[in-house]
């Protein structure tokens, strides 16, 4: 593929990158050489459930896979000590290497649901970073300067509340930095909140006398609300593990006002084809026609057709109809269970809710119907093959084991 159609491709969606001139001669020299650019993600192990949002920056790292470009994950098992001050008040409790570890693997297990494996190196930054020696270390330091650690934001702000800062902490990006001199990173993405990060990483590999990577930044993607960032906290958010008929319900309460950045962020499609979705809802057709191709689009991307098929009628039956449709998923509850409140812990197995509290709390609010009837306390009687519809987006089959 030619370099320019390449650039377009890559930069579809971008926040901002540094720089324009570098990237477009580093593609060119990898085509002309045949060596694919190495193209780095640093991942942080302490928050391991992947959302929309996180996978902004994986879904972009798969369209350079697809360009013909390697994807090196760095879990920042080493840098997992200290913890990510980006955006914090104060310093974070660092993560037992047991904890690291267990989240590192959920990390994996989700990434590879977008990247291409046999384009994806995964290495730990505690491969390099711990085993460098005092005298290394020193000459790590000496790249940078106190004050230029202290423009960072967060930093500048405790400094002057006068809340204390680590010394340890201000390594932090240091060490993330030098996982670029680690791997000969060409390209780093991160989201626009990692800015000083990445641009450390640029500048160390200068001080190293190395060739510095491009630096991409991703913008945040709203979640459901359309005003918040992201958020499993908020319950704003579309998981990439929940099944196909949970995520095609949710794409479709996307706001209209956001269903050219979901497709810009959270799919592959070329940027022609957006401009064309853009210019399709400017003539004025329906949003939700489009939204349903991006609900669509988005479903595909983590799920088989014939789950896609299933959700698709789901959202139809149960939605579009206000019916209950004839397919669902089906919840194993206890054998003895004999009312709605015997099922609660059931449910939470299952991951139909986030806790029991908010369970019950569905049920006084009447959010909670039992084969079609408002459930209106915790005591309604259940049986085997029973339909439970929670709130506005869950259908579920009851069977006893």
């Amino acid at each position: 593929m030619m370099v320019k159609e390449q650039m377009k491709i890559i930069l579809k969606g971008v926040s901002d990158f540094v720089n324009e001139k570098e990237l477009s001669d580093k593609l060119e020299r990898a085509q002309k050489n045949g060596r694919p650019l190495i193209v780095k993600l640093g991942l942080d192990p302490s928050a391991p459930d992947i959302h929309l949002g996180h996978a902004v920056v994986l879904r972009k790292m798969k369209q350079l896979q697809d360009l013909g470009h390697h994807v090196v994950i760095i879990i920042g098992d080493f840098t997992g000590k200290i913890g990510d001050p980006t955006g914090k008040s104060k310093g974070r409790k660092a993560l037992s290497d047991a904890e690291v570890d267990k989240n590192a693997q959920t990390y994996c297990e989700q990434i590879f649901k977008i990247l291409d494996r046999e384009k994806t190196s995964v290495r730990k930054n505690s491969e390099w970073l711990s085993k460098l020696n005092f005298e290394e270390v020193l000459r790590l330091a000496a790249t940078t300067t106190i004050a230029r650690l202290l423009e960072r934001d967060d930093f500048a702000r405790r400094y002057e509340q006068q809340t204390p800062i680590g010394l340890h902490e201000f390594f932090y990006p240091l060490m993330q930095a030098y996982d670029s001199i680690a791997i000969d990173a060409d390209i780093e993405f991160g989201g626009s909140d990692q800015t000083f990060n990445i641009l450390m990483g640029r500048n160390l590999q200068k001080a190293f006398d190395k060739e510095q990577q491009v630096a991409i930044f991703m913008p945040i993607l709203e979640g459901l609300d359309g005003v918040e960032k992201m958020s499993k906290s908020l319950g704003n958010y579309i998981g990439v593990n929940e099944s196909a008929e949970v995520m095609f319900k949710k794409v479709m309460e996307v706001p209209d006002h956001l269903i050219v950045k979901y497709f810009e962020l959270a799919t592959d499609i070329h940027p022609d084809d957006v401009a064309q979705i853009r210019r399709r809802l400017a003539q004025g057709e329906n949003p939700r026609d489009i939204k349903l191709e991006l609900a669509e689009t988005i479903t595909a991307l983590y799920h088989d057709p014939d789950a896609l098929a299933k959700a698709k009628e789901y959202y139809r039956t149960a939605f579009a109809q206000k019916g209950i449709p004839g397919e669902l998923p089906t919840v194993f509850v206890s054998s003895d269970a004999s009312c709605v409140a015997d099922i609660a812990e059931d449910l939470l197995n299952d991951r139909r809710i986030r806790s029991k509290s908010e369970f019950y709390r569905l049920i006084e609010q009447g959010g909670v119907r039992l084969n079609g009837e408002q459930v209106r306390h915790r005591d309604a009687k259940i049986k085997a093959g029973d339909v439970l519809k929670l709130g506005k987006k869950i259908f579920v089959r009851l069977q006893k084991e």
